[in-house]
């Protein structure tokens, strides 16, 4: 298993392994063989980015067998979508705030992310499995009362999509065993989500199979699994850990808007 960063450093950006408390740094693309440069950096000297830019951010609802018979919902036999803004995406410990002069409710949600390493269109699951990197921890962050605006239309992309609504990280691990893994999100410190990986309706391969059957996939792209019990509003000066079994934490402040 390899854990994967992006990094930023004098004013320019790089990429590698992660191994302990330094990064291997390599070239190339990430996603398509990369090649180390025998360069080595220390964790401590450089600032760690998203892993990745994704073309497509795709988030589920209604993914998770506790969460659905909590909320008396339906089990789904496709995945249920929709599309979180591209540019919402922050790294680890950047800073998460509200849209200008809105007051409401703004919710952290631990998921797993699947992040796409080939292009695919209606792909088996064998295919969608192999299609698949690696997987990154996701904070699919809610503005609530904005996607409950309006009673005629649900606002899912408007809600999820706001600016630093995103946060991903802090790494890409390949070769995880994504079904062993807990997701766990702590607000300073305090855990309110800790929920198994395999509580999941439909597992990541079955995923990427039936949304590459409506929308081609590519090489980047992230597919966030959906959330389960446990997501809370959060308030300014809080803190926010997304962990994840072998990929690490993923840590935000809640910081009032600008």
């Amino acid at each position: 298993m390899a854990l994967w960063v992006r990094f930023s450093r004098d004013s320019t950006t790089g990429f590698g392994t992660l191994e302990g408390e330094s990064i291997a740094v390599h070239s190339g693309d990430m996603l398509a063989a990369p090649s180390p440069t025998g360069e080595t950096v220390p964790l401590a000297a450089v600032t760690l980015l998203a892993p990745v830019t994704p073309g497509a951010f795709i988030g589920l609802w209604n993914n998770f067998h506790e969460a659905a018979a909590k909320q008396g919902n339906a089990i789904p036999e496709v995945p249920l979508y929709f599309l979180k803004n591209s540019r919402s995406i922050i790294g680890p410990g950047a800073a998460i705030r509200p849209p200008a002069g809105y007051a409401g409710k703004v919710l952290y949600e631990g998921e797993l992310g699947i992040v796409i390493g080939r292009t695919c269109t209606a792909v088996d699951e064998a295919a969608a499995e192999a299609a698949i990197f690696g997987y990154t921890a996701v904070n699919d962050v809610t503005a609530l009362d904005l996607l409950t605006a309006d009673a005629s239309f649900p606002q899912w992309a408007r809600a999820k999509g706001c600016d630093t609504f995103g946060p991903i990280g802090p790494a890409i691990a390949t070769g995880l065993n994504w079904s062993a893994a807990r997701v766990k999100v702590a607000l300073n410190g305090r855990v309110r989500q800790d929920y198994p990986a395999a509580d999941m309706i439909l597992p990541p391969a079955r995923i990427v199979s039936l949304i590459s059957r409506e929308m081609t996939l590519h090489p980047g792209d992230v597919i966030a699994c959906g959330t389960s019990v446990g997501a809370l509003p959060m308030r300014p000066g809080m803190v926010v850990a997304v962990s994840i079994d072998g990929i690490g934490t993923l840590e935000n402040p809640y910081a009032p808007s600008v």
